[in-house]
C-alpha cells in the first residue's frame, strides 16, 4: 500500500528532527524538483531551534571530494544539509568519505589518506561529529546502497494526483497575501496538466501570481510558460 503523500510529508518532518535532535547521524530525501522538500527541512530544522552558521548550514551545487572533506572538517558538529548537491553522491572518493562520516558508531573518523601540501591547514583524519542531509531530485533507486543503509530515507517522488493533493494540502499557506480565490483558479488550472513534468510547487506560485497580474488573459500565458 502506498503511503500517501501528505503523510509521508509527516513523515519527512518526524525523521527530519531526529537528525536535528541527533538520534540519527542523517536523512536522505529524494524527489522530483519543486516539490517543497528543501523548505520543509528547513522549516523543521528552524522549529528545532536551530539557528543558521552556528547549528546548520546549507550547501548547494557542485563539490570536489577534497570541497566535501573540507567542508565536513570546517562545521564539524552541525547539521550539513546538501541540497542539490549531486556531486557528493556520485563521486566514488566522495561516497567514501561519507560511508565514514555516517557510519553507526560512535566513533566516525574520516581520512583523506592523499598527500596534503606544506602550507595545508587540513589534518589527514578527524573524527566527525556532525550530521547530515541530502536532499536530492535523484530517483532513490539510483542513490548509492551504502549511503542508504546508513541512512534514514524519505522517498516524495510523486504521481500527477498525488501532486494536485499536495498542492490542495498546502494552497492557504503558499503566498499567504495572494487571495485563495486567484490560488484556486491557479491549481485548477495545473489539474489540466498535472501530468506534466512541469508541474509542481513552483509553477503553482508562478500561475498564481500571473493569474493576479493578468486577470483576463492569464490562463493564454500560463499555458504557454508550462507547454510552450
Amino acid at each position: 500500500m502506498r503511503i500517501s503523500i501528505n503523510k509521508r510529508f509527516d513523515i519527512l518532518q518526524d525523521l527530519t528532527t531526529l537528525v536535528t535532535r541527533r538520534v540519527m547521524p542523517s536523512l536522505v530525501v529524494t524527489g522530483g524538483p519543486g516539490n517543497g522538500k528543501s523548505h520543509t527541512i528547513i522549516k523543521t530544522v528552524q522549529e528545532n531551534g536551530l539557528i543558521e552558521s552556528d547549528h546548520y548550514v546549507v550547501f548547494k551545487g557542485y563539490s570536489t571530494a577534497r570541497g566535501l572533506y573540507n567542508t565536513l572538517y570546517d562545521h564539524n558538529g552541525k547539521l550539513i544539509i546538501f541540497d542539490d548537491c549531486d556531486s557528493v553522491l556520485e563521486d566514488k572518493t566522495s561516497l567514501n568519505i561519507l560511508k565514514s562520516a555516517l557510519d553507526s558508531y560512535d566513533k566516525r573518523t574520516i581520512s583523506w589518506m592523499a598527500k596534503l601540501g606544506k602550507s595545508d591547514e587540513y589534518p589527514n583524519q578527524f573524527d566527525f561529529t556532525g550530521r547530515i542531509i541530502f536532499i536530492s531530485n535523484k530517483d532513490k533507486d539510483n542513490m548509492d546502497e551504502a549511503i542508504l543503509s546508513r541512512s534514514l530515507c524519505v522517498d516524495l517522488s510523486m504521481t500527477g494526483d498525488e501532486k494536485i493533493q499536495r498542492m490542495s494540502h498546502v494552497l492557504r499557506d503558499i503566498l499567504p497575501d495572494l487571495d485563495i480565490k486567484v490560488k484556486q483558479d491557479a491549481l485548477d488550472f495545473l489539474k489540466q496538466k498535472k501530468d506534466l513534468d512541469s508541474v509542481n510547487l513552483r509553477s503553482l506560485i508562478m500561475v498564481s501570481k500571473i493569474r493576479k497580474e493578468f486577470p483576463r488573459k492569464w490562463r493564454g500565458i500560463s499555458e504557454y510558460m508550462m507547454v510552450g
